[in-house]
């Protein structure tokens, strides 16, 4: 599993990476998918519907259970990846290209780990 250095990851198993303006993508990380098995289904918000951190703002059907997903941000969703509606796949075949939503109006954030850190948190059973 991979964890690019560039991106930030939550404990939750979102990684996150940032605009120049200061927007922010979520998605979930390999690891994540990989727990959950072959995606079938996602569910996400609309545009300008309000997520705020630490509550769940998708969810994630898999052959083996449905998860949701959390927001590492309170602000309002600014665009909505429509493509993972038609193709969830794409989660479990390229993780860090398939970002669910990109955040903006950001007034709060979690506190992120580095891929090291994130890394670390794995392999010490989460």
């Amino acid at each position: 599993m991979s964890y690019p250095e560039q991106l930030r990851y939550t404990k939750t198993h979102e990684w996150t990476s940032f605009t120049a303006a200061g927007d922010a993508y979520v998605g979930i990380t390999d690891y994540a998918q990989n727990k959950l098995g072959d995606l079938v289904f996602v569910t996400l918000p609309a545009v300008g519907d309000p997520v705020r951190m630490g509550e769940s703002f998708a969810d994630v059907e898999s052959v083996k259970a449905v998860s949701e997903v959390l927001s590492p941000y309170t602000g309002i969703v600014a665009e909505v990846n429509g493509a993972l509606m038609d193709a969830p796949q794409r989660i479990n075949e390229a993780p860090y290209d398939s970002w669910f939503i990109r955040v903006t109006n950001i007034t709060e954030h979690d506190e992120f780990l580095s891929a090291k850190e994130y890394e670390d948190l794995i392999a010490g059973g989460e």
